[in-house]
């Protein structure tokens, strides 16, 4: 009994500087505790607090901004904003002139096809071990690292008359008369030809990139059962990269649509090549109708939301097992 009693003297003895230092300082450790967990719970947010500032600022205060001025008359330049409702909207889809260069995404859209299924071949047989694929990689991916404005440049005289394309035909004894951007045809088929070189090697990366993500011993076993390259493709990888080709499709969709770049460059929207971006920017700086142009960009942003909607209705993303 005195034992124990001295070992809790101990106790309390030990504990008492302790005790008297929190009374001094008027605290308890239960609010030390409240106030640590209020910490952990606010670092997140703290951390946070940046980007959506600069998120906030740049991209959704314009978009309202952007909504706004569609109802508007605004010219860009005068402080005068008149209310018009609707009639920017109606006018986007009455006029054939402003809704008509929808058709010019076509061109892209099919092109944009042609460089997944060109990125996802080579994707696939560079996957494997082969000689020089880094190289080849290299290749592949070096036109996406190329400033836009320098590919427009080049390719501008690369399909002039007797420019680069015309000097390879003759080559061949082909005709070299053919002016490749002087009828709609002709010049919407080669610029959305430009924007295969350049584009493929995005796709190409993520496709690669998804296929070196599937486990080896994947194809080990399909080896030993002695499945074939198609027969890899087909049940290992092409299950395997479904949601980076689902996301490559919406990319190409909304790409077609927003199309400004190279058309710019090359031909200014001339020849009947103009897209539906490259009107709006006419709209708003050429010819000084703000309220129009915020109008068709409202609309070209609603259609690429809608699309994206639909894809994912149509293919959603699933968790793919493939082990």
């Amino acid at each position: 009994m005195t034992e124990t009693t001295e070992v809790a003297s101990v106790k309390t003895h030990r504990a008492t500087p302790s005790l008297r230092r929190t009374a001094r300082s008027g605290r308890s450790p239960g609010g030390h505790r409240t106030r640590g967990r209020l910490l952990r719970r606010a670092t997140p947010w703290l951390f946070l607090l940046a980007p959506l500032v600069l998120l906030v600022t740049f991209t959704y205060v314009p978009v309202g901004n952007m909504i706004y001025y569609s109802f508007t008359d605004w010219d860009g330049i005068s402080p005068d904003r008149n209310f018009t409702g609707a009639d920017n909207y109606i006018q986007i889809f009455t006029r054939p002139e402003l809704f008509r260069v929808f058709f010019v995404s076509f061109y892209y859209l099919a092109a944009s096809v042609a460089q997944i299924a060109i990125a996802l071949y080579f994707a696939t047989v560079l996957s494997f071990n082969l000689r020089y694929r880094n190289l080849f990689k290299g290749l592949l991916f070096f036109p996406y690292l190329i400033n836009g404005v320098a590919i427009g440049f080049v390719f501008l005289y690369f399909f002039q008359d007797g420019g680069t394309l015309d000097s390879v035909l003759s080559w061949f004894g082909s005709d070299t008369d053919h002016a490749w951007l002087g009828d709609p045809t002709s010049a919407n088929t080669s610029l959305a030809g430009v924007s295969v070189w350049r584009f493929t090697g995005l796709n190409f990366v993520l496709f690669l990139g998804a296929i070196q993500s599937i486990p080896g011993e994947l194809y080990e076993a399909a080896q030993l059962d002695g499945a074939t390259r198609w027969q890899q493709f087909r049940h290992i990888i092409a299950p395997g990269i479904k949601p980076v080709l689902s996301l490559s499709i919406i990319l190409a969709i909304s790409g077609s649509l927003a199309v400004f770049e190279i058309p710019y460059i090359m031909t200014g929207g001339a020849t009947g090549t103009s897209t539906f971006v490259i009107q709006t920017v006419k709209l708003a700086f050429q010819f000084n109708k703000t309220g129009l142009a915020s109008a068709a960009a409202v609309v070209l942003l609603l259609i690429i939301l809608l699309i994206t909607w639909i894809q994912r209705r149509l293919v959603p993303d699933e968790k793919v097992d493939l082990v």
